[in-house]
């Protein structure tokens, strides 16, 4: 899975808006043929039009992300902030087809995007089956 961060984040974390350590941080999934643009897209209102639908067992901007570590990386010169496992349960139809998710931050004003998750391509989980993003990460270089 690719991984985006928006340029936005780094006007924010030098402002000191955005703390990992105390902030409530959202994931949320997008529709197919959703495109990330890391200059445009700041915060969850210039996304949301393209988030996954409330049904079958995806609910809109409600999944938070919890257990969060952040780590220096000097090999890669980048900052890698990585939350627990998250999952959604498929139920009474498929969830998808989802082509990413975005992380926002809850706690700030106008809910910033943190960062992107590309899939590579589509992803839809049958009913009864579960969505699992394992470890979700940004990376700001």
């Amino acid at each position: 899975m690719a991984n985006q961060a928006p340029n936005h984040i780094k006007y924010l974390l030098a402002t000191k808006q955005i703390d990992f350590s105390a902030d409530t941080f959202k994931i949320i999934l997008m529709e197919s043929g959703f495109v990330f643009d890391k200059d445009a897209h700041e915060e969850y209102a210039d996304v949301s039009g393209n988030e996954l639908a409330t049904a079958n067992g995806y609910t809109q901007f409600n999944k938070n992300l919890a257990g969060i570590v952040v780590t220096e990386d000097d090999v890669d010169d980048r900052c890698e902030i990585v939350w627990g496992n998250v999952t959604w349960t498929a139920v009474g139809g498929a969830i998808g087809p989802a082509s990413g998710a975005i992380i926002c931050d809850d706690t700030v004003a106008n809910d910033p995007i943190v960062g992107y998750i590309d899939f590579g391509g589509d992803y839809t989980q049958p009913d009864g089956g579960t969505v699992t993003i394992i470890a979700p990460e940004v990376r700001i270089s």
